[in-house]
């Protein structure tokens, strides 16, 4: 089972908000012994983020959803390693770790002889990632910077949202802190890559691990498509930019989303439609020509989508094996059959704050047999070391 894949591996957390914990909850959750590290008056600055808060009126504690959700099968340690006992805290946990995870500023934690260089004759074995903005090297490696600031300088931002000309028009991020989010698989990746390495050298490594990097790299095949024409992307609202027609329609209660792969699936969809000479017709014929006419397609389903209601054409899509979905809110996610079948909701126990409902890390089998999966841990769990009074 993977999640005792990483048993008796030791994992430092030196780092907060997103990536860095996501990485750290993903190693938690393979099985790895994860201690994150926490100011002792602060903690994480996401403990913070709300509302919506997990609370316990007779205690007082306390804690955010959003820091919930990336610190799960977590021990926490309130330490200030800016004071010689809680450097030396910090250093002995380091001397026994398999990996370190830090997402300080450049050059933050050399000032304390934290950083890989120092640390590196205290453990050659470690594994030691570093998760920045813009990475160790360059001239921006200096600089802060969180997600949104990515989605835009990546190039994310300027092929997302409506076109030009249409309501809403405008460069629009994503819903969640998606390149926080992938630069943590990234970097989960990484350590399992490393840790798998060092089985044949015997010896740890430094990862540099950059949010900017990672989302030039998302740009996936919309940047394959930018280097190989030299044209740049443009918003498409919700259409894709290879396959057509791939997005959302308005039926006559509501919208659904059509995702046509392939001319099959579009012959498939004209013959169900009514309309079996639009596979025929030349300006549509193959996706190719589809997408070069895609203007005038749009204006002919928007007129058909609308003569029918969400389940009459959901019904007739899965009979004709045309690939489409719902757009679900999520409550509707968590109520829907399939996800309760593969039990993507976990309740798990918090020592203070009691069950609270969780999602299943999808790398994982179900049901799993191991129960140390616990909720987000309390800041102060373990005795603060902090400056003397």
């Amino acid at each position: 089972m993977l999640d005792s894949a990483l048993s008796g591996i030791k994992v430092v957390d030196l780092s907060r908000i997103l990536a860095g914990p996501w990485c750290t909850q993903n190693l938690a959750d393979l099985g790895a012994s994860v201690t994150k590290v926490e100011h002792p008056d602060r903690g994480d600055d996401t403990r913070q983020w709300g509302p919506p808060y997990l609370e316990n009126e007779l205690s007082g504690e306390r804690m955010s959803a959003y820091f919930s959700c990336c610190n799960r099968g977590k021990r926490s340690i309130s330490i200030d390693f800016s004071t010689p006992d809680g450097l030396d805290a910090v250093r002995e946990l380091i001397r026994g770790a398999d990996v370190l995870v830090e997402n300080y500023k450049t050059g933050t934690l050399a000032r304390y002889g934290l950083d890989y260089e120092s640390i590196q004759a205290l453990n050659p074995r470690l594994v030691y990632v570093s998760i920045t903005g813009y990475g160790q090297t360059g001239p921006m490696a200096d600089k802060p910077g969180y997600d949104y600031v990515f989605q835009g300088m990546g190039g994310l931002m300027s092929y997302t949202g409506q076109p030009d000309g249409q309501p809403g028009a405008g460069p629009l991020r994503t819903g969640v802190a998606v390149v926080d989010l992938a630069t943590g698989m990234y970097a989960t990746s990484a350590v399992l890559a490393a840790l798998f390495q060092r089985h044949a050298t015997g010896v740890g490594q430094y990862l540099d691990i950059a949010l900017l990097d990672v989302a030039v790299a998302l740009n996936a095949n919309q940047g394959a498509n930018y280097l190989i024409s030299g044209k740049n992307p443009e918003r498409s609202g919700n259409a894709h930019p290879n396959c057509a027609p791939y997005e959302v329609f308005r039926c006559a209660d509501g919208h659904l989303i059509l995702a046509i792969g392939n001319d099959g699936q579009f012959r498939r969809f004209c013959a169900l439609a009514g309309k079996p000479e639009w596979a025929d017709d030349p300006r549509f014929s193959t996706n190719a020509l589809r997408i070069v006419n895609l203007p005038a397609l749009r204006a002919m389903l928007a007129q058909l989508f609308p003569t029918r209601t969400r389940q009459q054409w959901s019904d007739g899509f899965d009979e004709a094996g045309v690939p489409w979905g719902p757009i679900h809110t999520l409550q509707e996610v968590f109520a829907h059959p399939q996800v309760r079948h593969r039990r993507m909701l976990q309740v798990l126990e918090h020592p203070q704050l009691g069950p609270i409902p969780t999602v299943r890390n999808p790398m994982l089998s179900w049901p799993s047999g191991r129960q140390a999966q616990t909720l987000a841990p309390p800041l102060l769990q373990d005795s603060a070391i902090r400056p003397a009074a």
